[in-house]
């Protein structure tokens, strides 16, 4: 009897997975306005997610749109598309077994941690106690508060211990829930810190003369929800009693130019902006952080995908940063440090002109706080797979990804006073 209701249980959660049959990835290439009301018009009729641009009102002319459309309207909207003339391709046939296709499952234990896998929040989360008690010489950790759910916020302090305040650098990974690659680059960062310390002169130095603060996941919650329930979460999970939608997005939660352009007020939106800047408890315990710690701060990083970019402020205004030609000139030079391993090509500059406006990020808040090395990494890839990076590409994504960081990190250290 107990077997029964035990495997009744067990029906029950994998009945709640949401699943993607025959859901396509559609990638559409509007190059007249009538091409990008028809998009948006689209968008008003038919409940699509957007996976690049984040939202129908970031749509215009030659810029690439990926949309991801649930099989009852595929048809429909590649013959809108075919009769008005616009290109169109499929970029994924059937994203459920592109999901079940990108994971390696040759590591037949999934509690392990592993630094090629997209590894679970709890796997995360045991990982974050083990490595911090594993050389308290050169790492620590501190919980700077907890989620909306209640999960704590664990910041790693990755540097060789000193009685004074060092400068530091700080580090988010896994802003938006769905991006894994993301949350794979941070905790691939702290192993090659770690394991590299004195061997690699680079990092040594880098260790020895600053602190880097890592944030493995910022969303907690939204990506504890992607493994568990729906893969292509993007939000918080936060709730209020004004709407029945859940979360915010918060990378557009920030008091930078805060719920105007590329924002939505609608709490139902992916782009939704919250309530009030930093009503999302998880950006403000972030922003609480850096704010104490602002006179160490030299530089911030923040980790999304994809799309192969290297961003700087400003997002919400097209005004140029009061710094743009040194933040190009690094961009530029980690770009070309990145390429150099694999070929990969990241394209750089400030956010708004480089693809579109979007206010409230992350960058442009530590930039406007006076952290002046501010950049955003969109990782790999520019559309193939999208938010669906196989594991096979966790290691190279990161290997070339630490070789634009370590550029950074050795510009702001010789930029220091």
């Amino acid at each position: 009897m107990k077997s029964l209701l035990f495997l009744g249980l067990v029906a029950v959660v994998l009945a709640e997975v949401k699943r993607f049959d025959g859901e396509k990835v559609f990638r559409l290439k509007p190059i007249t306005d009538d091409h990008v009301l028809l998009i948006k018009e689209l968008a008003n009729i038919v409940e699509v997610d957007f996976w690049r641009p984040e939202s129908a009102d970031l749509v215009t002319i030659d810029i690439d749109v990926d949309v991801h459309v649930p099989p009852a309207h595929t048809d429909m909207v590649y013959t809108m598309m075919q009769q008005s003339g616009m290109q169109t391709e499929v970029l994924i046939e059937d994203i459920q077994a592109q999901m079940e296709d990108h994971l390696d499952n040759r590591n037949i234990d999934p509690r392990a941690h592993s630094y090629t896998k997209y590894n679970t929040w709890d796997t995360i989360q045991a990982w974050i106690t083990s490595i911090s008690s594993s050389n308290p010489e050169l790492i620590s950790r501190q919980v700077i508060g907890s989620t909306f759910e209640g999960r704590p916020m664990n910041v790693l302090k990755v540097g060789k211990r000193s009685s004074s305040t060092k400068p530091s650098i700080f580090l988010d990974c896994g802003i938006h829930a769905r991006e894994w690659i993301s949350t794979a680059f941070c905790q691939w960062f702290v192993k090659e810190a770690l394991s590299t310390y004195g061997t690699d002169s680079d990092m040594t130095g880098l260790l020895n003369q600053m602190d880097v603060y890592v944030l493995p996941v910022f969303n907690i919650d939204g990506y504890d929800y992607t493994h568990k329930k729906d893969r292509m979460w993007r939000k918080t999970r936060s709730k209020t009693s004004s709407s029945s939608c859940i979360g915010a997005d918060p990378n557009r939660n920030w008091n930078a130019g805060w719920c105007t352009a590329g924002a939505s007020s609608n709490p139902c939106s992916d782009t939704f902006c919250g309530y009030s800047p930093e009503s999302e408890i998880e950006v403000k315990n972030v922003a609480d952080f850096i704010r104490r710690n602002k006179s160490s701060i030299k530089a911030y990083l923040t980790i999304h995908s994809y799309s192969q970019l290297l961003l700087f402020p400003y997002s919400y205004t097209f005004a140029l940063a009061q710094h743009h030609n040194e933040l190009m000139a690094v961009a530029e030079g980690a770009s070309n440090a990145l390429r150099s391993l694999y070929g990969t090509k990241y394209t750089s500059g400030p956010g708004a002109a480089t693809i579109y406006p979007a206010a409230g990020g992350s960058d442009d808040w530590a930039y406007d706080l006076g952290v002046k090395y501010s950049y955003t990494f969109e990782l790999r890839d520019t559309g193939r797979y999208g938010f669906l990076l196989p594991e096979t590409q966790i290691k190279p994504t990161c290997e070339e990804t630490m070789l634009a960081v370590k550029y950074i990190t050795s510009h702001v250290q010789k930029n220091l006073y």
